[in-house]
């Protein structure tokens, strides 16, 4: 028979069924009603810096990025999205507060999405008519963007503070007003620091619309703590269905970003995998490097992009079992290590081998797999 060792199998399996969504466009990306989950960024460049946020935008791109974020604080960033939108490659959207006017400029620009931030844009709500029509007129569509610090004083002072209720009044009121204008091309966010009351704002808010959902945990922090915090909200959120596109916030490189929302859904099966390294996390049994082994193989298998599963493994105790159980893999100790591939071992080479023969087989199972166009298989007697 045959059986797959390694990636599950497509469709893979789920933890819950999508929410049914309305679906919105942002520009080619499809977002809501079934779509994939997008990932987002937003660059950290002067928006007025041309070549700069190209650049920025150009990595993200390459990095699997779906949609990009552009900062319009100015008139002078406004003057120059026209140029942006055109030659970035994914849909770029623009991010406005306080001035109305810059709304108008980003639609008129060929954005493909605009970012409104309700409750710091002066007199928004008088402005939500002609918002509707000039992003109806052009097919831009819009994301409500309600964050915790910036309420509107009178949900603070009625919920105490900003309390999940209070974000979720706040979006749905503003979604009611453009509901007002027969405009519904809008995804909706609730975006607070603090996990717990993001995942119960985007709970009661998912039970109470059927917009599509932008995923976020704002201020969510450095590299390490802010995955943490964004991969726990995101998972308990996913996992329930809950979610059309995502935004991994944190004081770190844009990359980086796409890098961790990335992984996320590819962990939930939401995303089909890419690489994947699999190693133990070392302990007296260990024979060998562990750390070193997994870190140098990970390191030169940087960019593959095929949905391999690969085990660095360390004892005897599991190493043989998982390394079996991967595309590719090895189990080291004693000076060497058994190389696997297919569940059958193919060599033993020196430690010093390890990491060189590892990459060596994955570069070749990545090119059979793209030549073949399936993944790796294994007919066991």
């Amino acid at each position: 028979m045959t059986i797959n060792l390694g990636m599950p199998a497509l469709p893979a399996p789920v933890l819950a069924e999508r929410r049914p969504t309305r679906r919105i466009n942002v520009g080619k990306v499809p977002v809501g009603g079934g779509a994939p989950i997008s990932v987002q960024s937003m660059t950290t460049t002067k928006t007025t810096d041309i070549n700069a946020t190209l650049q920025q935008i150009a990595e993200l791109t390459a990095s699997g990025c779906d949609i990009v974020r552009v900062a319009v604080p100015s008139q002078d960033d406004a003057d120059v999205l026209h140029i942006i939108a055109k030659k970035s490659q994914i849909p770029v959207i623009a991010d406005i507060h306080f001035q109305p006017k810059y709304v108008f400029a980003a639609i008129d620009a060929g954005c493909a999405a605009v970012r409104v931030n309700p409750g710091n844009i002066k007199q928004f709500d008088d402005k939500v008519g002609e918002i509707a029509k000039a992003a109806a007129d052009a097919g831009v569509s819009l994301r409500i963007g309600v964050n915790a610090g910036s309420l509107d004083p009178r949900l603070l002072a009625k919920h105490g503070g900003p309390t999940a209720e209070a974000l979720v009044e706040s979006a749905l009121w503003e979604a009611s007003l453009f509901e007002e204008h027969d405009f519904r091309d809008f995804k909706i966010s609730v975006k607070h620091h603090d996990p717990i009351v993001m995942v119960n704002a985007y709970r009661q808010l998912s039970a109470q619309c059927e917009y599509p959902l932008h995923l976020g945990v704002t201020e969510a922090g450095p590299a390490f703590q802010g995955t943490i915090k964004s991969s726990v909200a995101f998972g308990i959120l996913l996992a329930e269905g809950i979610g059309d596109t995502i935004r991994v916030s944190l004081s770190a490189p844009p990359v980086e970003e796409v890098k961790v929302g990335q992984k996320i859904l590819e962990a939930l099966n939401l995303k089909q995998r890419q690489m994947e390294i699999v190693s133990c996390p070392g302990c007296g049994r260990a024979q060998v490097d562990i750390w070193g082994l997994a870190n140098d193989v990970t390191d030169g298998l940087e960019g593959l992009t095929a949905p391999l599963r690969i085990a660095v493994m360390g004892c005897v105790v599991n190493g043989p079992g998982e390394a079996r159980e991967a595309d590719l893999g090895v189990a080291a100790g004693n000076g060497k290590g058994q190389i696997f591939i297919k569940g059958e071992v193919i060599k033993t080479v020196p430690e010093s081998e390890i990491v060189a023969t590892l990459i060596e087989e994955a570069n070749k199972l990545a090119a059979d797999m793209e030549h073949t166009g399936a993944g790796p298989q294994v007919s066991v007697v």
